[in-house]
């Protein structure tokens, strides 16, 4: 192989981007894929007349300058069509009170939280301030965590006067800020932050940083918004492989990563790789790997036995939740009326519950049908140490508790389903070959956002971390944003300094 090849390890959205910019730009990229398809949790699979989104179901950054408009312009591919969510969900605290309907509308999200939540309306214009310093930062695209004098040189550019003032808030959480606003008693306040936090952060408010909180809770509103992918998630995959297939990308589905080592004879990196008992090595000068960090623990074991204070790092990182995630379809009749695709319901027995109905026509079911789609978090040792025994009366229990609630929630006649099933970490785990089957990066508590997050630049000359786990964090948009981060360090370290988007 050739001496400038890149090995990008998953295709995810994180691989499938990074792989494309730089393929884009004249390097030669080979993409391995454990699964036999691309999208990782932003996959979709197929029942019989269904198509069911994996993971995520709601996309940000396909706005004009947003993120994924910005690759795919660079790219020169069409952006999926898509409709702009309005609202983005509705929140039903099941307290009582009105759900909370989160509007497109910048002003009519105002009105609405004046409404819900009487007396917060520092805390929001607080939060506002802090979103737009942290807006105009991002779009100069720093380099975070910073490891050497490029990736400063990077950080510093992107610095605008308003970041030095909110950057005294590096540290802070979104607690704190409600406590300067006098709102840390609003209980119903804190209720609604928590259920949005932990989608986004997978952290409450007295666990996400400030900074990160703070453009979180407003990515719904104009101009910025979330959208609902026609057809289905994948077609944002599928637009990106259509770019690779223009530049000549290697993309090689079916291979299971089995070692990353570099190889002192050859002065390359060796990736490791197994199909059908069959084994596959791959030498290349730079590996981009967008797996979970913890997987690095099983594929860089030899390197990591001469770097201990790394194999700690990587040890000490928290711990992802897992999910459980519930598919379903039914006719359109046999639902109230909605008027949401999404909705995040709190539950006495399960918690929260994030929900996503199919528009009509969008793909995902014949017409006069819905897939409706329920989540929520869990922890994933609950699942992963059980017996089959215990893990079969286990699921089925949490199959039966979601139908349950959801049957409550949306006046559903139980014998009206025409499809439903559970998908637990043990799913997932085979389906995206993450350790346990953990979803979503790490949370966005402040010590290990943005400054201090993990890098991915790592001690090992030619191998960089990309995905849901390094700045900016997780879903498509962060994940892209971290591979645009990674493209141009990859290629600084070729000599290459001048390109951005």
């Amino acid at each position: 192989m050739s001496k400038n090849e890149i090995v990008v390890v998953g295709a995810g959205i994180a691989g499938l981007t990074s792989a494309a910019i730089l393929s884009k730009l004249g390097l030669s990229v080979t993409l391995l894929e454990s699964h036999t398809q691309s999208g990782g949790c932003a996959g979709t699979f197929r029942r019989k007349k269904y198509i069911f989104d994996v993971g995520a179901t709601q996309v940000a950054g396909l706005e004009e300058g947003g993120i994924h408009s910005k690759i795919f312009k660079f790219l020169d591919i069409p952006v999926p069509e898509a409709s702009i969510l309005n609202p983005a969900c509705i929140v039903d605290l099941n307290d009582g009170s009105k759900p909370i309907p989160i509007w497109y509308d910048k002003n009519e999200w105002i009105r609405e939280r004046e409404i819900q939540f009487p007396g917060s309306s520092k805390f929001w214009q607080l939060c506002t301030l802090i979103h737009k310093s942290n807006w105009t930062f991002a779009n100069k695209n720093p380099v975070l965590p910073v490891k050497n004098l490029w990736d400063v040189s990077q950080f510093l550019k992107a610095l605008v006067p308003t970041n030095l003032i909110t950057g005294i808030l590096l540290k802070s959480t979104i607690f704190d800020l409600l406590r300067i606003c006098g709102l840390s008693n609003d209980e119903r306040l804190i209720q609604f932050l928590n259920l949005q936090l932990k989608l986004y952060s997978q952290e409450d408010i007295h666990n996400t940083a400030a900074l990160y909180g703070s453009t979180v809770l407003q990515m719904s509103q104009q101009p910025h918004g979330l959208w609902h992918l026609k057809k289905s998630m994948q077609v944002l995959s599928n637009a990106l492989e259509d770019s690779l297939k223009k530049t000549g990308v290697k993309v090689i589905f079916g291979q299971k990563i089995n070692s990353i080592n570099f190889d002192d004879v050859k002065k390359s990196w060796k990736v490791s790789a197994i199909s059908n008992k069959k084994n596959f090595d791959y030498y290349a000068d730079d590996v981009i790997y967008t797996p979970p960090p913890q997987s690095l623990l099983k594929h860089l074991e030899n390197s990591l036995d001469h770097n201990h204070n790394y194999r700690k790092r990587i040890k000490s990182l928290p711990k992802p939740s897992g999910a459980l995630v519930f598919y379903s379809a039914l006719k359109k009749e046999h639902i109230k009326e909605i008027t949401s695709y999404h909705y995040q319901v709190v539950s006495d027995e399960l918690g929260s519950l994030f929900i996503s109905i199919s528009e009509e026509g969008d793909g995902r079911a014949p017409k006069g049908e819905i897939t409706l789609i329920a989540s929520l978090f869990t922890k994933t040792n609950e699942w992963i140490d059980l017996d089959q025994r215990d893990y079969i009366e286990k699921k089925r229990d949490y199959l039966q508790k979601i139908s349950n609630a959801l049957e409550s929630q949306f006046d559903i006649a139980s014998e009206n389903w025409l499809h439903k099933e559970l998908a637990t970490p043990l799913g997932f785990e085979r389906w995206t070959n993450r350790p346990n089957g953990i979803v979503g990066g790490l949370g966005q508590n402040p010590d290990v956002f943005g400054l201090f997050g993990l890098s991915s630049r790592t001690p090992f000359q030619g191998l960089w971390l990309c995905g849901d786990s390094i700045y900016p964090g997780e879903g498509t948009a962060g994940v892209s944003q971290s591979a645009l981060m990674v493209s141009r360090q990859v290629l600084a370290s070729k000599g290459i300094y001048d390109f951005n988007l």
